[in-house]
């Protein structure tokens, strides 16, 4: 097996343990999905992907949803970037051992930078490991979980659970914080025992959302911006997490996994006691942001993840590997919020996910591991962060 392949199935693997969808990649901290992916799906499974457009672009021909497309980090693992309010920045998290990093920590760029040979300023302690970080409304602080608190080192990351299957950490040291982007911590928004990390924050400014494990099961809760009023929101058995609300506020998507037989049930408790989830199985749900008329949107099988509401309002851009035999590949695709109009929106060979578009809708930030045979000494293998324009 190639270094280049060993090295794909372990970002993969990693990324999936993020917000977008823990599936960092399903992602990454990493970031990622389904068991056994890993290796190059355009040559080991006979899914063959489009010849890519290189140079400055990076496009593939069939991606007519993007235009003027940059590629903003070059190199490591680069995952979960979400525009500031302002649109002018974007927060993000990255494991690569040239920004010293050992494993995901939360940096800031500006956007309309390329941080191919300077390192962005970190807003991170530097200890512990961070994931899902996200501007708070007036841009001068953000919001992010780590596990600083409870040690200065990377948690271990598990590689199988305990008959063999693919699985993330469900770290119970995770709180979420909240720091001003010189990297001072202001404001600790949990402390209670057991995981409480994936927040995103309403575009009107009054809400947080989080996933936390302070029931027993992985479940969303919502909060106030200054972390009073929590609620909980899902109550069914099963991973739910990764949620983003609608342009208006009103609504929340998530992805979920909600095992149906006793067998999968018994499992999932299982690894659940373990600090363990196996993220190969999720479907996408909607609800209003206070929980009520909750309902599934997606039963395409295989790992939904990362969903982000169009700007309409109406739709959802989302990161799938449904149509992957192997369940090795991850694109980007949109749909109606009604299930009904899914189009595949991106064509890499490897992994795209993490879509968030801009609050004035007319751009979008994802992770890709497209371009890395354009120069792997640059950045081959890597997950790297791409903006670009939004064609509707």
């Amino acid at each position: 097996m190639s270094k280049l392949v060993i090295y794909t199935t372990f970002c993969i693997a990693t990324l999936l343990t993020a917000c977008g969808g823990q599936p960092h990649n399903p992602e990454h901290g990493g970031k990622k999905h389904a068991d056994g992916h890993g290796g190059n799906p355009h040559h080991s499974n006979g899914e063959q992907a489009e010849t890519p457009v290189l140079g400055e672009d990076f496009l593939y021909p069939s991606e007519k949803h993007f235009a003027n497309m940059t590629m903003m980090t070059n190199g490591g693992d680069n995952a979960e970037a979400y525009w500031s309010f302002a649109d002018d920045k974007l927060v993000f998290q990255a494991s690569y051992e040239k920004w010293n990093t050992s494993c995901d920590q939360i940096f800031i760029m500006n956007a309309d930078e390329q941080y191919h040979d300077q390192t962005p300023p970190m807003v991170s302690t530097g200890k512990g490991r961070t994931t899902c970080s996200y501007f708070m409304p007036g841009d001068s602080t953000i919001l992010y979980a780590s596990t600083h608190l409870a040690m200065d080192t990377c948690p271990p990351v598990p590689h199988r659970g305990p008959n063999g299957e693919y699985v993330w950490p469900i770290y119970p040291e995770f709180d979420i914080f909240v720091a001003d982007l010189e990297g001072n911590i202001i404001q600790q928004l949990t402390d209670g025992p057991g995981y409480d990390a994936e927040a995103t924050v309403s575009p009107k400014g009054d809400k947080i959302v989080f996933t936390s494990l302070r029931s027993g099961d992985l479940e969303l809760y919502t909060m106030n911006i200054d972390g009073s009023d929590v609620k909980q929101i899902t109550s069914g058995l099963g991973y739910d997490g990764g949620a983003f609300f609608s342009p208006d506020g009103e609504y929340l998507l998530w992805r979920s996994s909600r095992p149906q037989t006793e067998e999968a049930q018994a499992q999932y408790k299982a690894l659940l006691k373990k600090g363990l989830v196996q993220p190969t199985e999720m479907e996408l749900y909607i609800a209003k942001a206070d929980g009520s008329e909750a309902r599934q949107i997606t039963e395409l099988g295989g790992a939904n993840w990362a969903p982000f509401f169009h700007p309409s309002g109406e739709k959802v851009l989302f990161a799938s590997n449904h149509h992957s035999k192997s369940g090795r590949l991850f694109n980007l695709f949109l749909m109606n919020l009604d299930g009904t109009g899914l189009e595949q929106v991106t064509f890499d060979n490897v992994f795209d996910s993490f879509p968030m578009f801009s609050f004035d809708g007319k751009k979008i930030a994802f992770s890709s591991n497209r371009g890395n045979n354009a120069d792997p000494n640059a950045h081959g293998g890597a997950t790297n962060v791409f903006v670009a324009d939004w064609v509707d």
